[in-house]
């Protein structure tokens, strides 16, 4: 029996939180086109009947680090390189890029085997033009094996998880087979809400917005939750309410059907949305919405 952990880095928006899910079989991350979609380490659990491989999904690796909020990504994704037994590091058909370089750094240092993923391949026609890149990194790190996915649809996925096996120690399962991951519901219903908002909000809000579920109860087959979406300025509470509320609805409606799917049970949301001025760049509002590992 192999079993270990795998931490899945690279920048921001390559796919990892797609990848996850595609390796687990079930949606544990969510998805945007929004980069930094992923704020917390998430863990994916996958049992086979040779393997137990512990998924670790990461924020984006980024450079910038001027704000409280985007300090934690990044020492979230630092800290999920300590203790495990394979890297996967993703980059995307574009290649490297500037970001990339920070993991480059910290690879140096890191005696642990190293996966190279190359998301989005659906996308090039010609495969052939893989090939520069796949020398490219050949020559800049040693990595274990160069494996082009797409993440979205699947292609080689079970691929990757075959050599991901092969790099894994032998060991007993350290989680029960039908456990899939070590989050509370209430953290997925945050997160459900949060990816319903990115689908409707453009590219300045979403940054300064974060849900915090105020309450969570499950009466017989339904379940309460009541949640706060905060922002930093009056002017970005209009944006999410939308014309007459409609954004709001919009996203609620679509985060409450899906809950009730991912909880199995029916759901009444909740929401109303808040300001605090700079709840990003703020030490303890962060503790306090769980910006804590």
């Amino acid at each position: 029996m192999k079993t270990g952990y795998v931490a899945i880095i690279g920048r921001p928006n390559v796919g990892k939180s797609t990848l996850l899910n595609q390796l687990v079989g079930q949606k544990l991350s969510i998805t945007s086109r929004k980069p930094q979609t992923t704020r917390h380490r998430i863990l994916g659990i996958k049992t086979t009947e040779d393997a137990q491989i512990l998924y670790l999904d990461t924020p984006g690796i980024h450079q910038s680090a001027s704000k409280a909020l985007n300090r934690y990504l990044n020492k979230t994704a630092n800290a999920a390189l300590v203790g495990v037994d394979v890297i996967v590091w993703m980059i995307d058909n574009k290649g490297f890029e500037k970001d990339d370089s920070l993991i480059f750094e910290k690879l140096k240092s890191i005696n642990i085997p190293v996966i190279l993923v190359i998301n989005k391949v659906d996308k090039v026609k010609d495969k052939a033009l893989l090939l520069p890149l796949m020398q490219e990194a050949k020559y800049r790190f040693s990595f274990e094996v160069q494996i082009p996915v797409s993440a979205l649809r699947g292609t080689n996925v079970r691929a990757l998880e075959k050599a991901i096996i092969g790099l894994l120690p032998e060991g007993e399962p350290m989680y029960p087979e039908y456990q899939i991951t070590d989050k509370p519901e209430r953290f997925f219903a945050a997160e459900i809400i949060r990816e319903k908002l990115l689908y409707y909000l453009g590219d300045e809000v979403p940054h300064r917005l974060t849900v915090e579920i105020e309450q969570f109860k499950t009466e017989g087959d339904l379940t309460r939750i009541y949640a706060v979406i905060w922002v930093e300025r009056e002017g970005q509470k209009r944006i999410v309410i939308g014309d007459q509320g409609s954004l709001l609805k919009n996203a609620g409606q679509k985060a409450r059907l899906e809950l009730e799917d991912f909880l199995g049970r029916r759901v009444y949301l909740n929401l109303w949305v808040k300001v605090k001025k700079g709840w990003s760049d703020d030490e303890r509002m962060l503790q306090r919405l769980g910006y804590a590992e």
